[in-house]
């Protein structure tokens, strides 16, 4: 008994002793200056990176006279060039005693990304980025040197947003990486970028990219102060920036769009919109955005316009077909039978002969079976994931109707809307409105046609209340502009649309001249 209890004070003594250095690290000042005494300033680094295995503290003699001490953690920082670029050069030659150390180094490193640090503060920043510190006995300051050297991925195709025509590149998880192919694109120096560090404990950049002049400034601010407004542990992707800035957090259409295409981020660019930029994740956010944002698709404008009119008028009927086709079906079998032509109800009828459930209940199940096949096939490595959905589903559909748990007619209808659903050119738009089916579904087996126009009324109403950074959600549908319509309802031809979209202010309207549709008679004239 004496010993377990002098065990249980023995492990409370340990983790109190543990807490108190957690806390001594924690309370310790990081915006104190760098002393003149160098093993104060060493023994204060190696305080704070106490049990950290992979943190690096390399004596050495800098002249063969001076004492000093790089420190680096390794796996983000390149030890090759600390050793070519650093050791090297500050051991192999006799300092002069007519310069300094502070000048001595800077002479002989042969480095562009170098800069001062003065405070506990800027050193750990720099260690933890990846950039090695340079102390030196006698200074009350160091270097950073910029040797940082991450693995990251090289630039690939995107997943989530693959298209026929168009760029094939895609943004990666490197910010620097991301931030260069906006400069490819966009050459002009009006393309601005502010960073920011988010996050206690991860120290995430991100960044906000924008055209000066064509972005309204107040649109700047907003997106800034929000950023500058989050307090948490840390950021490990843009969602976490996306829930913290969003208008209405509650509601399931997302106020901000995400996107992996470069050409994408820069088209909303040139809009006048803004760019986050998230270190860590090939997803951007841009803002703001309205809900016809989500229906369009990069490929309407790689191709010609009578062909994305179609296209998109496509996507806008069967928007309706994915949110309300099952919901008509429940409503017209259990309360509006005699819409139904009496050829077609009798053999409806005749199918759902052996079924045991009501049409809501039938609804619900082959809804609920349809979204797991769908998750599973999501989650399942893609060698088998797609062969396991489609043959799921055509496996389990036929069974359940040779079973007489649900009828023929209600597998086609939900394979129908099911289809109708992957033609969302946005995953999030699609997962919205797999989610509305169901309360929709459930006001029409409970309603009939009454509760599907309660839910759309009731979606409508909340679409018109929805504001992304000011914006209204339906513009430039409610409040209309006639003018801003001929790249929303319909797909205009690229020289009619000289105008940018209204946003939140008046910045830059005309993005091209008024005068560039297409002529023979115009070009013969040019020649002349």
């Amino acid at each position: 008994m004496i010993r377990n209890v002098s065990k249980l004070l023995g492990k409370s003594k340990v983790k109190q002793k543990s807490k108190q250095n957690h806390d001594q690290i924690s309370a310790s000042n990081l915006q104190d200056l760098l002393q003149k005494d160098f093993n104060q300033n060493v023994e204060a680094l190696r305080s704070i990176y106490e049990n950290c295995s992979d943190v690096t503290f390399h004596p050495f003699l800098i002249f063969g006279e001076t004492r000093a001490m790089i420190i680096y953690i390794e796996g983000i920082s390149n030890t090759e060039g600390i050793e070519k670029f650093v050791l090297t050069p500050l051991i192999s030659e006799i300092g002069s005693e007519s310069k300094q150390t502070k000048e001595l180094i800077k002479n002989k490193l042969p480095l562009t990304k170098m800069s001062k640090v003065t405070r506990l503060a800027e050193c750990v920043e720099s260690i933890s980025s990846g950039n090695p510190i340079l102390l030196y006995e006698g200074g009350g300051d160091g270097f950073s040197l910029g040797l940082a050297q991450w693995e990251k991925r090289s630039i690939e195709e995107p997943v989530a947003e693959s298209g026929i025509r168009g760029p094939r590149e895609g943004f990666n998880e490197s910010l620097q990486i991301n931030t260069s192919q906006l400069r490819r694109i966009i050459k002009s120096p009006a393309l601005k970028l502010q960073t920011m560090k988010i996050g206690k404990y991860t120290k995430t950049t991100v960044a906000i990219a924008y055209i000066e002049g064509l972005a309204d400034q107040t649109l700047i601010e907003e997106v800034t102060n929000r950023l500058k407004r989050i307090d948490i542990d840390g950021v490990l992707e843009s969602e976490y920036i996306e829930e913290m800035i969003e208008d209405n957090p509650y509601s399931p259409f997302p106020q901000v769009l995400s996107t992996e295409r470069p050409d994408i981020a820069c088209a909303n660019l040139l809009e006048g919109r803004v760019l986050i930029l998230v270190e860590g994740t090939p997803f951007s956010l841009i803002a703001p955005i309205s809900f016809f944002s989500l229906l369009q698709s990069q490929e309407d404008y790689y191709q010609r316009f009578m062909i994305a009119t179609m296209t998109r008028w496509l996507r806008y009927g069967f928007l309706f077909v994915s949110l309300l086709f099952p919901s008509l079906y429940v409503a017209v079998l259990t309360f509006h039978q005699e819409m139904i032509p009496s050829a077609l109800l009798l053999s409806v009828s005749s199918s759902r002969e052996a079924v045991p459930f009501p049409a809501i209940v039938e609804a619900i199940i082959m809804e609920i079976t349809f979204e797991a096949i769908r998750e599973a096939g999501i989650r399942l490595p893609k060698q088998i994931g797609s062969a396991v959905s489609i043959v799921g589903a055509l496996v389990i559909g036929e069974a359940a109707v040779q079973a007489g748990l649900v009828s023929a007619p209600m597998v086609i209808v939900v394979a129908i809307t099911g289809i109708a659903s992957f033609m969302m050119p946005r995953y999030v738009a699609e997962s919205t409105i797999r989610m509305l089916r169901f309360p929709i579904i459930f006001f029409a087996g409970t309603l009939g046609l009454l509760g599907i126009m309660m839910g759309v009324l009731a979606i409508a109403i909340h679409l018109c209340t929805l504001r992304s950074f000011g914006v209204p959600y339906l513009s430039p549908l409610a409040p209309m502009k006639g003018i801003e319509l001929k790249d929303v309802l319909w797909k205009s031809p690229l020289w009619m649309m000289d105008q940018r979209p209204h946003l939140t202010g008046e910045s830059n309207e005309y993005r091209q001249s008024a005068s560039l549709a297409p002529s023979p008679k115009r070009g013969g004239e040019a020649e002349n």
